[in-house]
């Protein structure tokens, strides 16, 4: 299903306006509910300010002889994002000023655009640039650029609590695989598994949103409210490729994402690495920024600007595979049970240890014990000694080096028999009751 999916959005013309982020909301919509939310152009959001909306439908360069040198037709990456409608005879010149190449990545388009100020350009390989020996060319871009809106994509699931998990993903490049469909695939497939659950303590929050400018439109109509209700967030980008996986922290660094991300890749067994936030990179900027510092950081695999193909046409479908977006919507599923699963518990008995063998915890007599066993006897004592108000599961788990989810039955276990309880489910009981 993800490369079927794929295959549909690949070719469609994004950016940060448009119809393409309408008609990639709407695939996408077809798996999971989306829904759409138009702002106008002209729209401020704190320092910025939404752009006119727009579409292209065609553009060429033909050469002196009239053959096609550039087509948008062929990849929507030859076109610079967000260029004016122009039609003429251009020198070599004047053509060589609009056109961009990466010279030390001469087989591959450079991804370029110039949302906020108009212009027009092309993008071209730069090992094709001996083609262009004519010294006049014809020029055509049929775009339009009009007062339309920008469109972000919503999803939410209701949980048991108005304490949110959000999931933030950008859909506003063109013809990229890691470093844009990577990101909405994979968020998607996790939202899909969520709606399945039943008892969900978290409710979720999914955007689909313009990088950047998306982000900041979003805050500035919810940022409040974000700061009220968020848990932990994950920004998810750039998980198509690579065997390892990259954690970048949140702004504050110490916070129930950055935990939980943490501990869930050290149980993985994968090969990672942990960066501390910093200004370059996706919209956890906008969320960890001063006034909502929200506890948003972004589990990755091969990092945006850490492969050679980054924002170029070769960051194509031959990176990315089935099993590698599967295994990471799988590290997500289990960050997300172990959100679920995490609660911070005090133990009743704090006088010496209680009797376990009479309420059948613990086997009455000894000798030889499966490894089961041993896991059960592990887990129910350190879930006994350390449970003080203060230690959570992960925080249990990490001394017993197993999932902080893998605790949970034993934890609910206790709390049956009396032995632990849970300070939240006493306030929650409390406030139903005042209700």
């Amino acid at each position: 299903m993800l490369m079927d999916l794929f295959d549909r959005l690949f070719p469609i013309n994004r950016s940060i306006t448009g119809d393409g982020v309408r008609q990639s909301l709407s695939i996408l919509g077809e798996v999971v509910p989306i829904t759409q939310h138009e702002y106008p152009s002209g729209m401020e959001c704190f320092d910025w300010t939404i752009p006119k909306e727009w579409n292209a439908r065609a553009a060429y360069v033909k050469d002196g002889q009239g053959r096609t040198l550039i087509d948008f037709a062929n990849n929507n990456l030859h076109l610079m994002g967000y260029s004016v409608p122009f039609r003429g005879y251009v020198s070599r010149e004047e053509l060589m000023a609009h056109l961009h190449t990466k010279p030390e990545l001469p087989d591959a388009i450079p991804y370029m655009m110039s949302y906020y100020k108009e212009n027009w350009g092309f993008c071209v390989e730069h090992n094709r640039l001996h083609e262009f020996t004519d010294d006049w060319y014809e020029v055509m871009i049929d775009s339009e650029l009009k007062e339309g809106h920008m469109t972000l994509g919503e999803g939410y699931i209701q949980g048991a609590s108005d304490k949110e998990i959000l999931l933030s993903t950008y859909v506003c490049h063109p013809s990229m695989a890691i470093n844009e469909l990577s990101g909405p695939l994979v968020q998607t497939m996790v939202y899909r598994y969520l709606l399945q659950k039943e008892n969900l303590k978290f409710s979720y929050r999914f955007l689909y949103i313009p990088e950047t400018i998306g982000s900041l439109l979003y805050l500035s109509q919810h940022g409040e409210d974000l700061k009220r209700k968020v848990a932990a967030g994950y920004v998810i980008t750039c998980v198509g490729h690579g065997k390892s996986y990259t954690y970048k922290k949140s702004k504050r660094g110490n916070t129930l994402a950055d935990k939980a991300a943490i501990h869930v890749l050290k149980q993985s067994g994968k090969p990672y690495q942990v960066v501390e936030w910093n200004p370059f990179g996706s919209d956890e900027r906008q969320y960890c920024s001063q006034a909502f510092q929200l506890p948003v950081g972004s589990l990755m695999r091969t990092m945006y600007g850490e492969y050679p193909e980054y924002h170029t046409s070769l960051d194509n479908r031959e990176l990315i595979s089935e099993e590698v977006l599967q295994e990471t919507v799988q590290m997500y599923i289990d960050l997300i049970e172990t959100l679920e699963a995490n609660e911070t518990y005090e133990s009743t008995h704090i006088h010496g240890e209680p009797k376990l063998d009479k309420r059948g915890l613990y086997p009455y007599m000894g000798g030889t014990r499966t490894q089961a066993e041993k896991h059960r006897i592990l887990a129910i004592t350190n879930l006994i000694a350390f449970s003080d108000g203060s230690h959570d599961l992960i925080d249990i788990a990490e001394k017993l080096n197993v999932m902080g989810k893998d605790l949970r039955e034993s934890a609910l276990l206790l709390e049956q028999h009396g032995l632990l309880r849970n300070p939240n489910h006493l306030r929650l009981d409390l406030v139903t009751q005042m209700g």
